[in-house]
């Protein structure tokens, strides 16, 4: 699919991006599916669950434009994927869109050229303001005739470290959420609000509420455990292990 550029006079039209969405864990892998199908200009090419299936991809499609990789994979880490695409000589953008907030990861990432690292979890706008920051920069920096200007870099590259603060509910914190994401992550699945509550410090309502923040987020799944008759209590299983 293309878009016709605006403007007068006929114009060349506005190709796609086409994306590589990397993710093992298939309700995340469909999350992030439908957030590109909700960014205009992105449409997903392909899906992989590994590193295998990520270099196959590349290797058979060769006009996907940017993958969205998750940082732990079953069979090699994003970092070791990335430095074998590179040693391969692929030039494809990468977005690390990751639970991984170790500091060595992010230095190797900025390393290998990822464009952007978007750390789990977030909110669809979150998402779609990198996406169309990473569309900017691609459309700054192929002007006609291949040259730049100082200014033309300047602006591209700005374009990939605008960001606003992540949209939370009303009441809700980022140091709050950090703490239950770190909660969730270290102990043992399932989890229920009451018991969120007591290892996080916070009422049952509100553990609730960042609970059903992560569900929208796609990093947690909701199930139902039947107790006493009549009376089922939710669960929630951690998803976003990259």
């Amino acid at each position: 699919m293309t878009r016709a550029s605006s403007g007068p006079g006929l114009e060349a039209p506005v190709a796609d991006v086409r994306v590589l969405v990397v993710e093992d864990e298939p309700l995340t892998a469909e999350a992030h599916v439908a957030y590109v199908g909700r960014v205009d200009g992105f449409v997903v090419a392909a899906t992989a669950r590994d590193g295998r299936e990520t270099l196959e991809r590349l290797r058979d499609d060769r006009s996907i434009d940017l993958v969205l990789l998750d940082m732990n994979l079953p069979d090699t880490h994003g970092i070791s994927l990335c430095r074998a695409l590179r040693a391969a000589g692929s030039t494809v953008d990468v977005i690390a869109v990751t639970a991984v907030r170790d500091v060595q990861v992010v230095r190797a990432a900025v390393s290998l050229g990822i464009v952007q690292y978007l750390i789990k979890p977030f909110t669809f706008a979150t998402f779609a303001e990198r996406l169309e920051g990473y569309r900017t920069f691609r459309s700054s920096l192929t002007p006609e005739g291949g040259l730049v200007t100082q200014g033309d870099v300047d602006a591209g590259l700005a374009t990939l470290r605008t960001t606003t603060a992540p949209a939370l509910g009303k009441g809700l914190s980022p140091t709050t959420l950090d703490r239950v994401v770190a909660v969730l992550r270290g102990g043992p699945d399932p989890w229920t609000a009451e018991a969120l509550a007591g290892s996080t410090g916070v009422s049952r309502v509100t553990a609730r509420r960042y609970l059903e923040h992560l569900e929208t987020a796609g990093l947690v799944r909701r199930d139902q455990r039947y107790g006493s008759p009549g009376r089922p209590e939710s669960t929630y299983r951690w998803l976003g292990r990259g």
